[in-house]
């Protein structure tokens, strides 16, 4: 399956649930054109790149087990959007990620991210924590570097930091997910002293 073949589907894409579900269902009966979708979703200045976003992320909702053979180039080239039509899809598949993968329950997100992908998914959701877009997109990065600061010890600082610094200024939305996970870590800051 080559991306041109995948235009026309795209196309016929838009916001609504039923149009990302007719394409999420015709990438599962195609498997072979996950990695074009992929392409194309990462292709950040071409237009139809947000639709293929809205397609991975109902991917990743409704069958992760397609998707996560490819875990390593989705965390590879996630940096690499920047419309806010399609940071914020990628930047929910980020938050099942990390909530996934730091679930008590075992799963196979577990095994598949290495730290090289955790790594690259805190760079990145720090990049569109503290620049230019939108609260849905920052509160998911929120909660992704709440989750893997408890992996690298380095993130929660700056988290807390970041959160502290920018919240006079964020919206009503923005307050909110701050405050709740301001109020975590410093639930777990008092944790560790005692």
């Amino acid at each position: 399956m080559d991306k041109i073949s995948l235009y026309p589907i795209l196309n016929y894409t838009d916001s609504s649930r039923q149009r990302r579900r007719e394409a999420y269902d015709w990438i599962t009966k195609n498997p072979s054109s996950l990695v074009p979708l992929m392409e194309i979703a990462f292709t950040a200045d071409d237009p139809i790149s947000c639709k293929a976003c809205w397609v991975l992320e109902t991917t990743m909702k409704e069958n992760p087990e397609v998707l996560l053979p490819h875990i390593s180039y989705f965390t590879e080239n996630m940096g690499s959007v920047h419309l806010d039509s399609a940071v914020r899809p990628i930047a929910k598949i980020c938050e099942i990620l990390t909530i996934n993968f730091f679930s008590k329950k075992k799963n196979e997100i577990q095994t598949l991210l290495s730290e090289r992908d955790l790594e690259r998914m805190a760079t990145t959701c720090f990049d569109w924590l503290i620049g230019p877009h939108k609260v849905a997109s920052q509160a998911y990065s929120m909660t992704s570097l709440y989750l893997l600061g408890k992996k690298f010890d380095w993130i929660h600082p700056e988290l807390k930091s970041v959160l502290q610094k920018n919240y006079t200024k964020g919206s009503a939305a923005y307050k909110a997910r701050a405050r709740m996970i301001l109020k975590k870590l410093n639930s777990d800051n008092r944790n560790c002293q005692s």
